[in-house]
């Protein structure tokens, strides 16, 4: 029983932790409290998702508490940028 707990409590850590660090993506209205701080780029992404994870990772690197991703495309290599905010 007593190691069920410690490897709840261990998963649960490995979890959540790392998601209150993570620049989470925000809705226009929502940045209405917040302050732009720039923005970031990223590219050579294959798909939408890796594109999206790669500019919230930098936003996160930049100190950021949310980002809204302002342009994305290409063909084979996605780009993309991403306002910042703090």
């Amino acid at each position: 029983m007593k190691k069920l707990s410690l490897f709840s409590a261990v998963v649960t850590f490995i979890v959540c932790v790392p998601a209150s660090f993570a620049a989470t993506p925000l809705t226009n209205p929502e940045t209405s409290q917040l302050r732009p701080a720039g923005t970031v780029s990223a590219s050579g992404a294959t798909h939408l998702g890796d594109l999206e994870d790669k500019l919230a990772e930098k936003a996160r690197e930049e100190g950021a508490t949310g980002y809204v991703i302002t342009s994305a495309g290409g063909n084979n290599q996605m780009h993309g940028t991403a306002t910042i905010y703090k």
